[in-house]
């Protein structure tokens, strides 16, 4: 008779395997669609902190995996906007009226224009997707914001992701 303990943590992988499939495919999805240079999920792990755990790339270069936003910039006030649905489109940090520190933050980063899109479970934060632009401007269509938010909306309402957050 198998152990239920090796049981339990078979299942437990096999999900966060599942889920991890269903994340990645996701943002190399929408990177393609989309047609930009950088989807990625950046996931809370606690109250307003997280990181980059997923993301799709034109090039290698535009690799940020990993990076974590300033705490002094994502603060309550905003956390509270995305938790409300807030898509936050900038075609250009080097036009838009954004706080300085976001400014630099996404200079660090390589982005030149970006989507934000929540992604909502269990009533909650649980991730931001995002899709930038490294190199050049741009203008967000409608149907940009629509394709990031049937994206965020599938990684909200899977199964695997409810039960493993």
């Amino acid at each position: 008779m198998p152990d239920p303990g090796l049981r339990r943590l078979t299942r437990q992988l096999s999900s966060k395997l599942e889920k991890d499939s269903l994340i990645q495919s996701t943002v190399q999805q929408l990177q393609k669609s989309l047609q930009v240079d950088r989807i990625v999920l950046y996931y809370f792990y606690r109250q307003w902190e997280g990181q980059v755990t997923f993301e799709s790339l034109s090039n290698t270069d535009f690799s940020i995996f990993g990076s974590s936003g300033p705490d002094e910039c994502f603060n309550q006030e905003y956390a509270q906007l995305y938790l409300e649905g807030r898509v936050r489109t900038i075609p250009d940090i080097e036009t838009e009226p954004i706080a300085e520190c976001h400014r630099d933050f996404l200079r660090e980063l390589q982005v030149r224009a970006n989507l934000v899109v929540p992604v909502l479970a269990h009533r909650s934060l649980w991730g931001l997707l995002i899709a930038h632009s490294c190199t050049t401007p741009r203008t967000w269509s409608p149907t940009d914001i629509e394709t990031m938010q049937k994206g965020a909306n599938l990684l909200a309402t899977s199964p695997v992701i409810m039960e493993n957050s």
